[in-house]
C-alpha cells in the first residue's frame, strides 16, 4: 500500500535520527586561504538576509557555506554553518528542524577542539531552553558560553537572550542594564539590528512597567532603526507595539496610523509569496541534507553485509571471553561488598567536609563583607581629611605650620593607599574582579605611570627609565586600569627599596601575527635585592621579606599580592629574578589582541596648564554636607562657580533648568542613585560630561558607570592634581574635538 507524502517524511525523519545514532564521526582538514574570503563574503551575505528576514535567501547562503565546507573537509566551518541553520529555524519557530542541525553540530564537536564553536553551541542551547520555558537552566548554559569565548558579536548576543530570560523571571533591572548596553553597541556586525532589538524589549518591558511614555519613545527608535535598514519582522513587531500603546492611552487616531502600517505589511502580496518561496526553499534544503544522510547509512549497512563472516569468528571469540569474565565474576562480586562499605565511610567523611567548607565559606564571607564596608565608610571622613589639607596648604600657611600639614597630608594618602589594598584584595578573595576589553594605548599608560611617580624617584635620588619598543602597536585592546595597577605596584615598590640608583620599565615586542601580539614586561632595579629564602613567600599577602624591612621602610606587603593576581585573571605569571644588594628584576608576558588595520595617529591629547577654568559652571551633586564645602571650595580656588544638588532628584532638576560646563556626580546617595541620575539626565542631555566621584565598594563596578552615561570615574578621596586633570580633560577636550 502506498504512503501518503506526510508519513513519507515522517519515516524520512525516522530513519535519520537512526543514522545519528550509528553513522561514525567525519573529520574535516582546514580550507585554504583563497576559500575563507569567499565562505566570510557568503556569512555577511546571510547576515543581511536574516536580518531583512529574507529566508529563501539566507537558506541559499547557508546552503553554499555547507557544500565548500564538505568539499573542503573543514569541520569548523561545517559546524559554524550548522550553527547558523538551527538558529535560523528556532527564530522562525521551526524548533523540530533547529534541533536536528543543532544534533548535527554536537556529532562534530565531539571530534574537534574549537572553543568558539562550543561557546556558540552552548548558546544555541540556551536559546532551545528558553524556548521550552527553562529560564534558569538557560541562564546557566549563557554563563557556561560566556566563558568560553569573548567574541564580541557572541557576547552581545548573549547580553540580548539574558535581557529576555531576566524579563520573563520578572528581574526587569537587570534586563533593562544589558539592553541600555546594547543600544550603544559597538558590534561590528550587527550594530543597527542588535540596537533595534533592545529597544523593542525595552518598550515591551515599559509597557509592563506601566511606563508608556518611555514605551513610546524606544518603539518609534527601534521603528526607525528598522526602516533604515530594511529589517522587516522588526518593522512589524514596532508598528503592533505603537497601535498597542496609543489605542491604551486612548490616542485613537495615531493608533490607526500604525495599525493601517500593519495591515499593509500583513496583507502584501509580496509577503504571501515570499511564505510560499521560504517554505519551498527549506523544505528543499532539509530534504537534501536528510537524503545525504540516507544515502551513508545505506553505505554503512553494505559495509556490515560484507563483514558477516567475519561476525562468525567473533561470536566464537566472544564466548571464550564470556567464560573468562565469568570466573572473574565472583572475584569482582566480593571486591565490590568491601567497597560498598568503603563508600559508606566516605560518604559519611565528605558530608563531615561539606557541613566544614559551608562553615568556613560563611566566614570567608562575613569578613568580606565586613572589610568592604569598614572600607567604603573610611573613604568619606578621609575626603574630608586630604580635602581640607590640601586647602589649607593653598591658603599660605606660616612656616612652622607647612611641616604639620604636609605630614597630616602624607599620612592620608599612606592611609588611602592601605584602604585601597585592602579592598583591592577583598576583590580578589570575593572573586569580584572581572578584566576588561577596550581599546588603549600602552605608551601612554606606562608613560603616566613613570610621570605619576617622577617625584618619588626624585625623592631618593633614583632614575626612572621607560624603556619602550617604538614596534609596538599603537592601539591594542585590554585592561589599562589593571595593567597601570600592575605598573604602579611593581614601579612603585622598586623605587621604595632603591635610593641613588635606578628603576628601569621595559616593554618589548616578542610575537605579532595577525591581530595578536605578545610583549614582554619588565621592572628592574639596583637596590637592596631580595634573598633566596625571602623570594619563596615574597607574593604572599602582607609578606614584605622580614620585620626589619617593614620598620624601615613601611608598606603592607599587599603590592606583589595584587600583581599576581591580576596578572592571573590574563593567564599571565610574575616572574622575580633577584640577588641581595644587587637589585630584583620583575618580569612577565601578556598577550593582547590589537588591530592590525588602526593607523598610528597621534591621539588628541591637552596640557593640563592649558586647562582655563575660569569662567567655568558646575553642578556638584553630594549629600556629605562636609564634602560639599571642600568640593566648592577647590572649585572655587580655579575660579569656577557652581550650584550644589543634594540629592538624584535634584540634580535631574538642576539640570533640566541649567546648562553646567561639566557634573560631578556622587553615586552612593540615599533616594534615587547617582547612576540613576545620571542615566535620567542622559534622556535629555547627551552632551554635558558627567564624571562619577565614589567612594568605590566591593560591588561597584566601573563598567555600570560607563553604561549608565558617565564619561570619566574619580574615586575619593581623590588627589587635587587628579580631580582637576578629570575636569580640564573633559569639559576642554570635548569642546576642542567638537571644533575640529
Amino acid at each position: 500500500m502506498i504512503k501518503s507524502l506526510p508519513h513519507k517524511w515522517i519515516g524520512i525523519k525516522m530513519l535519520f535520527l537512526l543514522c545519528i545514532m550509528l553513522c561514525t564521526t567525519i573529520s574535516f582538514g582546514q580550507t585554504d586561504t583563497n576559500s575563507t574570503a569567499t565562505i566570510q563574503s557568503i556569512f555577511d551575505d546571510f547576515m543581511v538576509y536574516r536580518h531583512e528576514n529574507k529566508i529563501d535567501k539566507a537558506l541559499e547562503t547557508l546552503d553554499q557555506a555547507a557544500k565548500i565546507a564538505e568539499d573542503n573537509e573543514d569541520a569548523k566551518l561545517l559546524l559554524d554553518t550548522y550553527h547558523q541553520y538551527s538558529r535560523l529555524f528556532l527564530d522562525e519557530g521551526d524548533k523540530e528542524t533547529a534541533i536536528f542541525y543543532w544534533d548535527r553540530a554536537s556529532i562534530l564537536l565531539k571530534d574537534i577542539s574549537y572553543s568558539y564553536g562550543q561557546a556558540f553551541h552552548l548558546y544555541l542551547d540556551a536559546a532551545l531552553l528558553f524556548d521550552e520555558g527553562n529560564n534558569f537552566q538557560s541562564l546557566k548554559s549563557l554563563e557556561e558560553s560566556r566563558m568560553l569565548s569573548n567574541n564580541r558579536n557572541l557576547s552581545n548576543n548573549i547580553l540580548l537572550l539574558e535581557a529576555s530570560i531576566f524579563t520573563n523571571i520578572e528581574k526587569y533591572d537587570n534586563a533593562i542594564k544589558n539592553l541600555h548596553a546594547l543600544i550603544v553597541n559597538s558590534d561590528d556586525k550587527e550594530r543597527a539590528y542588535l540596537a533595534t532589538r533592545a529597544n523593542l524589549q525595552l518598550a515591551e518591558i515599559s509597557v509592563k512597567l506601566n511606563d508608556l511614555d518611555e514605551g513610546i519613545v524606544h518603539s518609534k527608535a527601534a521603528l526607525e532603526l528598522a526602516q533604515k535598514h530594511g529589517f522587516a519582522k522588526e518593522i512589524r513587531k514596532a508598528n503592533e507595539e505603537l497601535s498597542f500603546i496609543y489605542e491604551t492611552l486612548g490616542r485613537y487616531n495615531e493608533a490607526l496610523t500604525y495599525n493601517k502600517a500593519l495591515e499593509k505589511i500583513k496583507d502584501s502580496v509580496f509577503t504571501i509569496e515570499k511564505a510560499k518561496l521560504e517554505a519551498k526553499t527549506a523544505d528543499k534544503i532539509r530534504f537534501e541534507h536528510q537524503m545525504n544522510e540516507i544515502n551513508k547509512l545505506t553505505a554503512k549497512n553494505e559495509e556490515l553485509s560484507e563483514s558477516k563472516n567475519r561476525s562468525e569468528i567473533t561470536a566464537i571469540l566472544t564466548s571464550a571471553f564470556l567464560t573468562i569474565i565469568s570466573l572473574l565474576a565472583v572475584s569482582l562480586f566480593r571486591n565490590n561488598q568491601i567497597k560498598l562499605k568503603t563508600n559508606d565511610l566516605l560518604y559519611t567523611k565528605n558530608k563531615e567536609l561539606e557541613l566544614a567548607r559551608d562553615a568556613a565559606v560563611s566566614a570567608m564571607e562575613a569578613k568580606t563583607n565586613f572589610l568592604s564596608t569598614v572600607t567604603h565608610e573610611l573613604r568619606t571622613p578621609l575626603y574630608a581629611v586630604t580635602g581640607l589639607t590640601h586647602l589649607l596648604l593653598e591658603e599660605n600657611p606660616a612656616e612652622h605650620q607647612k611641616e604639620h600639614l604636609k605630614s597630616l597630608k602624607f599620612s592620608g594618602e599612606y592611609l588611602l593607599n592601605f584602604i585601597n589594598d585592602i579592598l583591592q584584595i577583598n576583590k580578589i578573595d570575593a572573586d569580584k574582579l572581572e578584566p576588561l576589553s577596550i581599546e588603549f594605548k600602552l605608551q601612554k599608560i606606562l608613560t603616566d605611570v613613570v610621570e605619576s611617580l617622577q617625584q618619588n624617584a626624585n625623592e631618593n635620588k633614583t632614575k626612572l627609565i621607560l624603556d619602550y619598543d617604538p614596534s609596538i602597536p599603537q592601539q591594542l585592546l585590554g585592561d589599562p586600569i589593571k595593567l597601570s595597577q600592575v605598573f604602579m605596584n611593581l614601579v612603585g615598590n622598586a623605587l621604595k627599596f632603591t635610593k641613588n640608583g635606578k628603576v628601569e620599565v621595559i616593554a618589548k615586542l616578542l610575537q605579532k601575527e595577525e591581530d595578536q601580539v605578545k610583549l614582554y614586561f619588565e621592572v628592574r632595579d639596583n637596590g637592596i635585592g631580595i634573598s633566596e629564602d625571602q623570594q619563596k613567600n615574597i607574593f604572599d599577602s602582607f609578606e614584605q621579606g622580614s620585620i626589619q624591612i617593614n620598620r624601615e621602610y613601611g608598606g603592607t606587603g599587599l603590592g606583589l599580592t595584587i600583581v599576581k593576581s591580576l596578572l592571573g585573571l590574563f593567564g599571565s605569571t610574575i616572574h622575580l629574578e633577584s640577588e641581595l644588594d644587587h637589585g630584583s628584576s620583575f618580569f612577565f608576558e601578556m598577550d593582547f589582541k590589537c588591530d592590525a588595520k588602526a593607523l598610528d595617529d597621534v591621539a588628541f591629547e591637552l596640557d593640563p596648564e592649558e586647562f582655563n577654568f575660569k569662567g567655568l559652571h558646575i553642578l556638584i551633586v553630594e549629600d556629605n554636607k562636609i564634602n560639599q564645602v571642600i568640593t566648592k571650595k577647590m572649585l572655587t580656588k580655579k575660579e569656577i562657580t557652581c550650584d550644589i544638588a543634594n540629592n538624584g532628584n535634584e540634580a535631574i532638576d538642576h539640570a533640566k533648568t541649567n546648562r553646567y560646563d561639566a557634573i560631578l556626580m556622587d553615586i552612593h546617595m540615599p533616594g534615587i542613585s547617582g547612576e540613576e541620575a545620571t542615566r535620567q539626565i542622559r534622556k535629555f542631555d547627551q552632551e554635558t560630561p558627567i564624571i562619577a566621584l565614589t567612594a568605590i565598594s566591593l560591588d561597584d563596578s566601573l563598567d555600570s558607570f560607563y553604561q549608565a552615561g558617565c564619561n570619566d570615574v574619580v574615586t575619593k578621596p581623590f588627589k587635587p592634581e587628579v580631580f582637576y586633570q578629570k575636569i580640564g580633560e573633559n569639559i576642554f577636550k570635548n569642546k576642542m574635538e567638537g571644533l575640529v
